[in-house]
C-alpha cells in the first residue's frame, strides 16, 4: 500500500517577472541570544555540475526566502574565468534582489575535490571544472564580489545538503546519511550536527565516490555519464543526459531500463555495507536524479536493504539552507557578525520552526516509520532483500 501526503513548500511561489523579496527581521534564538545579523537573511550559493544557484536564507524559519533564488547554467568544461564570472554574476544578482537585507558572510556549497578551508579547487579526473584545478576560487570570487575572502565559507555540496535535510526532515536524528545523485555521486554522514569524514564507519573522507565497483571507480558505473555512455555503447544512440535515458525507460525501452537498473543496483550494493556499519537513523537522497525516482528508486532500495529513505525533490533548497547554516555557525573571525558559541557546524534553531519541504511521503509496502514526513520529501520502506557485497571496495567496521 502506498500513502501520499503533499507538504507545504520550503519557498513561497515567486511572482512573474522580478520577484519581490520580503524584508527581514532580526532573529533571536530560544534563549534570547542573537541568531543572526540585524541585516537579516544569510546569502548562500550552491554550485552543481551544470548550474549555480544563489539565494537568501531565513535561518530562523529554515527556508529559502521566496523570490530570492537566482539560477544560471554552468558549462563544466568552460575556462576558469568564465566559470568564476558566472558564479559571481549569480551572487551579485542576489545582492541586487535583496538590497540591504543580506548578512555580509556567504555560505558556498561546492562539489569536491576542493580545499574548503582555503577555498582552493582541486578538481582532477572528475569530468568537470578541470580549469579550476589549483585556482584560489575563494580569493577570485571575493575580488569579484567586493568582499574580504574570510567572508566566504565553503563546504562540500553533499555536506550542505545533509545539514539542510537534517534541519528540514529530522532535527532530532542522531545519525543521518545523505546522498546526492546527479552528474556524480555525493555523500555526507552526520553524527548529530557533526560531519563525519574519517574513521572505520564511513568511506574514505566520507566520500562514496571514493569507493570502487569491480575494481573501478564507483562513478564509472553509477553516474549520469556512465549510464548514458553504456546506453550509447549498446544501442549506438546518444541520449541527452539522465532525463532522456529515464524517460526512455519509462516508455518501455528495455535497454534503457536494464542500464538504469544495473547502475542503481551496483550503487546500492556499494553503499549498503557502509549504511549497515554507520547505522543512520535517517537516509536521505537528493540531486537531479530524484526527479526519476519511480525508475531509479526500486533497484536502488532493493540493493540498499534499508527500512526507510527520504527523497527530497528540492535538494537545492536543502543545500542552500545547509550552506547558510555553515556560514552562520562554527569557528569564525573575531569581527564576525554572528552571536553564538563557535564549534561544530550545525543547524541554527530559532524561535520559529521552518515551513515544511516539498514532496510526497511514500510508505513502503513493508511499513516502517516515515521520518520527517511533515517536512516533505518521499520515504519508502524496505524493497527487496539485501544485495550481495561482492566487487565493492572494503567494508566498514561494525557499529560499536
Amino acid at each position: 500500500m502506498t500513502e501520499h501526503r503533499t507538504a507545504a513548500p520550503t519557498e513561497g511561489a515567486a511572482a512573474t517577472g522580478r520577484a519581490s523579496v520580503p524584508p527581514a527581521s532580526h532573529a533571536t534564538s530560544g534563549d534570547g541570544r542573537s541568531a543572526g545579523p540585524a541585516t537579516g537573511y544569510r546569502p548562500a550559493v550552491e554550485v552543481g555540475g551544470s548550474h549555480v544557484t544563489a539565494a537568501a536564507v531565513d535561518l530562523v524559519a529554515g527556508t529559502v526566502v521566496a523570490g530570492s533564488r537566482c539560477r544560471a547554467a554552468l558549462d563544466p568544461a568552460a575556462d576558469a574565468d568564465t566559470l568564476l564570472a558566472a558564479i559571481a554574476a549569480t551572487a551579485r544578482e542576489l545582492v541586487d534582489r535583496c538590497p540591504g537585507r543580506l548578512a555580509d558572510r556567504w555560505g558556498l556549497a561546492v562539489p569536491g575535490p576542493f580545499d574548503y578551508a582555503t577555498g582552493i579547487a582541486r578538481y582532477r579526473g572528475v569530468g568537470k571544472f578541470a580549469s579550476l584545478r589549483d585556482v584560489p576560487v575563494g580569493d577570485r570570487l571575493a575580488e569579484r564580489l567586493g568582499v574580504r575572502p574570510n567572508r566566504l565559507r565553503f563546504l562540500n555540496d553533499a555536506s550542505a545538503f545533509a545539514l539542510g535535510a537534517r534541519r528540514l526532515q529530522a532535527p532530532d536524528a542522531g545519525r543521518l546519511a545523505a546522498f546526492t545523485l546527479g552528474t556524480g555521486v555525493g555523500s555526507a554522514f552526520l553524527d548529530g550536527d557533526r560531519v563525519v569524514e574519517d574513521g572505520p564507519l564511513v568511506p574514505p573522507e566520507g566520500r562514496a565516490d571514493r569507493l570502487t565497483i569491480a575494481g573501478r571507480p564507483l562513478e564509472d558505473t553509477a553516474s549520469t555519464r556512465a549510464m548514458t555512455a553504456r546506453y550509447a555503447q549498446r544501442t549506438g544512440r546518444q541520449v541527452d543526459g539522465l532525463r532522456e535515458l529515464t524517460a526512455l525507460a519509462a516508455a518501455g525501452d528495455e535497454i534503457a531500463t536494464e542500464t538504469v537498473h544495473a547502475a542503481m543496483t551496483a550503487l546500492g550494493t556499494a553503499l549498503a555495507p557502509w549504511l549497515a556499519g554507520f547505522g543512520p537513523d535517517v537516509v536521505v537522497f537528493g540531486g537531479s536524479i530524484t526527479a526519476a525516482w519511480p525508475i531509479v528508486g526500486p533497484p536502488l532500495l532493493a540493493a540498499l536493504g534499508v527500512d526507510t529513505v527520504v527523497v527530497l525533490p528540492d535538494g537545492e533548497a536543502a543545500a542552500l539552507l545547509g550552506a547558510a547554516t555553515h556560514a552562520a555557525t562554527g569557528a569564525r573571525p573575531a569581527d564576525d557578525d554572528v552571536t553564538g558559541a563557535p564549534g561544530n557546524v550545525g543547524p541554527v534553531h530559532g524561535t520559529a520552526t521552518g515551513a515544511p519541504g516539498d514532496g510526497n511521503v511514500v510508505r513502503g509496502a513493508a511499513g516502517g516509520n516515515v521520518v520527517g514526513g511533515a517536512a516533505g520529501g518521499s520515504a519508502a520502506g524496505r524493497a527487496g532483500a539485501d544485495a550481495g557485497r561482492t566487487g565493492v571496495q572494503g567494508s566498514p567496521a561494525s557499529t560499536p
